[in-house]
């Protein structure tokens, strides 16, 4: 049965997606809000629509990631403000992993951004309001910059028939967009950008809405042309992310934390001449060192629903950290996930114990990501 609405108070401050119409045909048993935003969890159960990820294709309303824009005469010195990341590497048309930082180098979101044009960037934000921080940063750079929340609604087709899918809406060429980059087009008439980009460690592509009155219309479009190849719709398949090291912001980290505490240094230039947000702070904490760590975890016994709690991590009785992401893994068939924990206990093959919702249980430091180490799957 799909899930009743009614459960939800939905006055007009929940914001819908283009999309929302779309997705409550196909039946979604479950919402949260997103960005202030009305997101829809799964339409099955979540270890099938894993299976169906890594077989065959899925479809994915993402336009709970809203977009800020940066743009203007100083668009590009400003977007460096926003980030760690040394921007002056990126092309026009080509995207960023990139993160937001505070002045004491709290990471403040983990956006996807877009190089629009020369001074133009998108941010695809998580679940936060770095809106507003962008205003008030933008009142006191002293650069003429505009900042705005824009309709861009992007959705993911994910899985190793994604480049079918979009080869039949776009054409053999969108096959030659490498990973990471994005290409503005139309799919009959309704105006995209394509990004190679996705959520799920798997092959896939983002499309990114450039008209919101077309929801409906380009998400009919896309289960249409991915009919013939068992296309679905799902939610965000935590399954898989965690198996990737993907990390969830809000979940497994916050502006409490910072880059090197989350093994995120490739994302830190602090070697560059790029001027951004807590680039003091950050070199002394790479200088100084951490004294925490997010480290992979397995843990022992039977299967596990996913955590909807922190669970507390403990180590010779002396609680040491928490779990953040907990999930049963079918194809490694055991328990994995994420860990904060001291660094001094942080190497592989340390031992742990967790209080997990079905008591306690032994654990053991282990190598991130859980598949696929070397990330070439998305790339491929």
């Amino acid at each position: 049965m799909a899930f009743d609405m009614s459960q939800v108070q939905r006055g007009a401050r929940l914001r819908r997606s283009p999309y929302f119409e779309a997705t409550q045909r196909y039946g979604p048993r479950g919402f949260t809000v997103y960005n202030h935003t009305l997101f829809p969890t799964h339409y099955d159960d979540f270890e099938k629509e894993y299976w169906h990820l890594l077989e065959h294709v899925t479809l994915w309303d993402v336009a709970v990631e809203r977009n800020v824009e940066v743009t203007g005469p100083d668009g590009s010195r400003f977007a460096q403000l926003l980030t760690c990341r040394d921007l002056s590497t990126c092309e026009v048309g080509q995207g960023k992993y990139v993160l937001i930082t505070a002045p004491d180098g709290g990471i403040l979101n983990d956006p996807v951004m877009l190089r629009i044009d020369e001074n133009t960037f998108w941010f695809a934000l998580a679940d936060s309001d770095v809106l507003f921080y962008a205003f008030g940063l933008a009142a006191h750079a002293g650069l003429d910059v505009q900042v705005r929340e824009i309709d861009a609604a992007p959705l993911q087709i994910q899985g190793p028939k994604s480049k079918d899918v979009v080869r039949d809406l776009f054409g053999e060429g969108i096959l030659d967009l490498r990973y990471y980059f994005f290409r503005k087009i139309e799919a009959d008439g309704i105006p995209v950008i394509v990004t190679r980009t996705g959520w799920t460690s798997e092959v896939g592509y983002e499309l990114y809405l450039l008209d919101p009155s077309r929801g409906d219309d380009l998400w009919e479009r896309i289960m249409e042309a991915g009919r013939p190849y068992e296309i679905r719709p799902t939610g965000p398949v935590d399954i898989r992310r965690i198996e990737g090291g993907i990390f969830n912001y809000r979940a497994d980290m916050d502006w409490t934390n910072n880059p090197f505490e989350l093994g995120l240094d490739r994302l830190v230039d602090l070697d560059s001449d790029a001027e951004f947000m807590g680039k003091d702070a950050l070199r002394r904490i790479r200088d100084e060192g951490v004294t925490r760590k997010v480290v992979g975890v397995e843990i022992t016994g039977e299967r596990l629903d996913m955590n909807t709690t922190r669970w507390p991590v403990s180590s010779n009785g002396e609680r040491v950290g928490d779990v953040t992401s907990a999930v049963w893994s079918p194809r490694l068939e055991r328990n994995i996930g994420f860990a904060w924990t001291l660094v001094a206990l942080s190497e592989e093959g340390t031992p742990l114990r967790v209080a997990t919702s079905d008591g306690d249980r032994d654990a053991t430091v282990v190598p991130m990501p859980f598949v696929d180490p070397g990330k070439q799957i998305p790339k491929s």
